[in-house]
Parts: structure tokens; C-alpha cells; sequence
């Protein structure tokens, strides 16, 4: 259970990012509390995979304030608060992101993907590095291939590790950009159970998804974005069932429409 009055572990405000003349965040707000799983979703174009990679500065907003554990930053161009390289390697230090495609490096084996940061940029040593990537590759039944190449991986095993090597961080926020979009639908169930299980754990985690079965079920709460803003926010059992504006309407009709269109076309062996 959520403890509303408990500090945030994220505090963000009016957060802007343009790109050209096209504004993408028209002064995000949001606060995220220690435990949340918070589910963003919404078209394609609105705005929520910029607003996922300004949170770990990949993309750098133009304005807005951003505050995370002792992290305090300042986007204004007059700031000088800015974020130093040092202070992003930090801040990425305990922001685990994972993304649709699983970037794995692929000339290093699954243990090696899996022990590379903790012991370059954490200075774990390696033998425990080692012990920790074996006991989260066991966790998720991939300890037998901790010696193959990503290349020998299906892509549901790609991405369950690539969740493991940013846990192996032991980061305190877990941020995750559309990780079952790339996935072929029989795979994506592995990688739902294993974010879910992190969910029951307590791990605080910011989503972006078009599985709104699993928003509806899983998260604590759900965003709705629509050209560049917050349009509706909740509890996702009442936001998705009894959507506020035509624009949420819409969107979920859309996505339901399309799943029923995926499920149609697929083998029936694979229909689940």
C-alpha cells in the first residue's frame, strides 16, 4: 500500500523539451512516491517516451525542476543548476531504463552483459558481481544460457535480461519505454510476469505501455498523455473503465480494436 504522505522519491515540475518549433512537454508535472508502479499511456507522438528519457537526462529538457533523492536540478538556461556529467552518471546509477529493444551488447555473453555496470561503474567486485547476475538469472530461469550470446537468445529472453542488467544496478527507480512492443504476443506474457513480480516486490516503477490489461492490474496509477500533457490521471481501474474525455475514449477503443485485430491474425495455437 502506497503511503501518499511519505516524500517522493521523484518531484518533477513543468518539465518542457522542444525539439525545433515542435514542443513535445508543455510542462509536465508529477510526482512519483517510493513503491508506485505509475503507467503512462497514450497515441504515438504524445509526448510519453521523451517525458521517460528526461527523467534520466538522454533527452535534456529545455525548463522545468527535477528532484530525485539528493538530486535537485534546474533546466532553465539561466539555471546553474544544471546536471554535471558526473552527477548524470550518478542519477543514472539508480535510474534502471529499459527499452523496447533490448540493446544488449551483443559481443559480450548474457553474465557479462549482466555484470558489465555494477562492476565498471558501481566498482562492485567482480566475484560478487558474478554471484548476484547468477541468482537474477535464476530467478528468471535464463541461469543456463548465463554463457550464450544475445544472439542465441529468443527475443523474450533478450528482454527479460536486459531487465536484469538494470536491476543488477539495484537501482531505486525502474523506468521502462515500451518493453513488449518489439515482441512477437506469444513472448510478451514472459516479460509481463517478471515486471509484475518486481510490482508485488516493491520495486518504484515508471511505465510506458499499450498493455492496458496489465496497467489496469498492476499499476497504482495511470497517466494519460495527449499532445504534450497529463489529460487524465487515477486509479487505472476507474480511469480505464470510465474515461473522462472523448480523446481517452477513443485511444482505449482504438488499442482494444487493434488487440482484438492481432489476436485474429495469429496462428490459433498462439492465441492465448
Amino acid at each position: 500500500m502506497i503511503d501518499p504522505s511519505t516524500a517522493p522519491l521523484l518531484r518533477l515540475r513543468e518539465i518542457r523539451k522542444s525539439f525545433g518549433e515542435n514542443e513535445v512537454l508543455k510542462g509536465v508535472s508529477l510526482d512519483i512516491h517510493p513503491g508506485e508502479v505509475v503507467s503512462i499511456i497514450g497515441a504515438s507522438g504524445s509526448g510519453k517516451s521523451t517525458f521517460l528519457r528526461s527523467i534520466n537526462a538522454m533527452e535534456m529538457p529545455q525548463s522545468g525542476f527535477m528532484e530525485f533523492g539528493d538530486f535537485s536540478f534546474d533546466f532553465r538556461a539561466e539555471s546553474r543548476q544544471h546536471p554535471t556529467a558526473a552527477q548524470l552518471q550518478a542519477l543514472r546509477a539508480q535510474i534502471g531504463m529499459v527499452f523496447q529493444s533490448y540493446n544488449l551488447w551483443p559481443h559480450m555473453t548474457v553474465l557479462e552483459n549482466v555484470i558489465h555496470a555494477p562492476v565498471k561503474i558501481r566498482k562492485v567486485p567482480r566475484r560478487d558481481a558474478i554471484k548476484a547476475a547468477e541468482d537474477l538469472l535464476n530467478r528468471i530461469g535464463l541461469y543456463e544460457k548465463r554463457d550464450a550470446y544475445p544472439a542465441r537468445l529468443s527475443g523474450g529472453q533478450q528482454q527479460r535480461v536486459a531487465i536484469v542488467r538494470a536491476l543488477a544496478m539495484k537501482p531505486k527507480l525502474m523506468l521502462f519505454d515500451e518493453v513488449t512492443s518489439a515482441l512477437d504476443p506469444e513472448l510478451v506474457h514472459e516479460v509481463l510476469v517478471l515486471m509484475a513480480a518486481l510490482a508485488s516486490e516493491g520495486m518504484t516503477m515508471l511505465l510506458v505501455t499499450h498493455e492496458i490489461a496489465f496497467a489496469r492490474d498492476v499499476s497504482s496509477r495511470v497517466l494519460f498523455f495527449d499532445q504534450g500533457v497529463i489529460a487524465e490521471t487515477g486509479d487505472p481501474q476507474v480511469v480505464l473503465r470510465n474515461p473522462q474525455s472523448d480523446r481517452l475514449r477513443q485511444f482505449l477503443h482504438r488499442i482494444l480494436h487493434d488487440h482484438v485485430g492481432e489476436s485474429a491474425r495469429a496462428p490459433k495455437e498462439e492465441i492465448r
